[in-house]
């Protein structure tokens, strides 16, 4: 216990020294502990205690709910993206290598600030989860879902303490901006079926979700190859969370559209060859079990039915003209030459 007290007070030492102390009194900077608690806290109570409460109550129905908790993400998201495009991103910041400002300049001050929003909101997330929980979703309280937004705090955290600005904000820019897209499509879905219509583009939010982190990942590790005053451990960090993200959503896309086109696609085959098996033509024929689209059937014991009537012939060949014909035996029927002699007997 002594030991593990004395490395808590070293790494206390540590982010006192070499944390910005613009953030040092801010709620929840001066340790990393309770956010990690709160996270903790946030997936035991998504994936045990919530599900365990919820298991034999009837699910919440939260639409009103919903749809102002979206708008206010929207809104919030917004505000965000503003901040950080005017706390330098907006013609400032470079692309190529942004150092962090540490001056008491105003543009400065309002990053930081715009900073620790960002962290604060990846604790309004958490609800987008205990809503699922609450309405009894939980084939969407998936481990991408969790460990998504289980992590985030944490890693916003270490930026807040010790880089809040410069080249590492790039991350929080478009998660914001994604942010506004990703909570405009929930507010949507919320409303109820009449907006289905209007939610085609689902897959391709995810798909702006893996750009924005393929994006992340080319802005971050430009830094290893370039001399810019900005710390190396936090290149590595950023660049390493959109890695993970990036693998984790591209999984999530690919077990849920391109196995469900699959899975369309299969059935489509599966159909068709019923189609061909049975002989169904689009004109309703039948050919392979001998039904022609004039609708007379045609076996292999060479019977043929037309009309409802049965023609039967050893050859195989038959009529279609309603009778029933049998193999014609010609010894009793007379000759001409015996149809004379009848006459002339008479």
């Amino acid at each position: 216990m002594a030991l593990i007290m004395r490395y808590i007070d070293s790494m206390q030492r540590y982010m006192d020294s070499y944390g910005d102390p613009r953030t040092k009194d801010w709620p929840m900077m001066s340790s990393p502990f309770p956010t990690l608690a709160v996270c903790l806290s946030y997936v035991y109570i998504v994936k045990v205690l919530g599900p365990k409460i919820m298991e034999n109550r009837k699910p919440f129905q939260l639409q009103n709910t919903l749809i102002v908790y979206n708008f206010i993400q929207v809104i919030f998201s917004a505000w965000l993206f503003y901040e950080c495009l005017m706390g330098g991103w907006w013609g400032q910041y470079s692309f190529r290598c942004q150092p962090v400002d540490y001056s008491p300049s105003a543009t400065a001050t309002r990053m930081v600030h715009a900073c620790w929003w960002y962290y604060f909101s990846k604790f309004t997330e958490f609800m987008d989860t205990i809503f699922f929980v609450m309405r009894k979703k939980t084939s969407q309280v998936t481990t991408l879902h969790v460990i998504h937004h289980g992590c985030m705090p944490m890693s916003v955290w270490f930026g807040v303490k010790f880089t809040p600005g410069g080249h590492s904000t790039f991350f929080g820019l478009l998660n914001t901006f994604v942010h506004i897209v990703m909570y405009t499509y929930y507010m949507f879905a919320a409303m109820g079926p009449q907006y289905q219509r209007f939610l085609w583009w689902k897959k391709y939010l995810t798909a702006l979700q893996m750009v924005q982190f393929v994006a992340i990942m080319v802005h971050a590790f430009q830094l290893l190859f370039i001399d810019c005053n900005y710390p190396r451990a936090f290149v590595w960090w950023i660049g390493m969370h959109a890695v993970m993200f990036f693998f984790l959503f591209n999984e999530f896309y690919k077990s849920t559209y391109k196995a469900k086109q699959d899975r369309l696609r299969r059935e489509a085959e599966q159909k068709k060859n019923d189609t061909l098996k049975n002989g169904l033509k689009q004109n309703g024929s039948i050919k392979e079990n001998g039904v022609n689209a004039n609708g007379t059937m045609k076996h292999q014991n060479g019977v043929i039915h037309s009309n409802g009537a049965v023609h039967k012939h050893e050859n195989g060949n038959g009529v279609a003209n309603g009778s029933l014909n049998h193999k014609t035996d010609y010894s009793n029927i007379d000759s001409p030459t015996d149809l004379t002699r009848r006459k002339v007997q008479k």
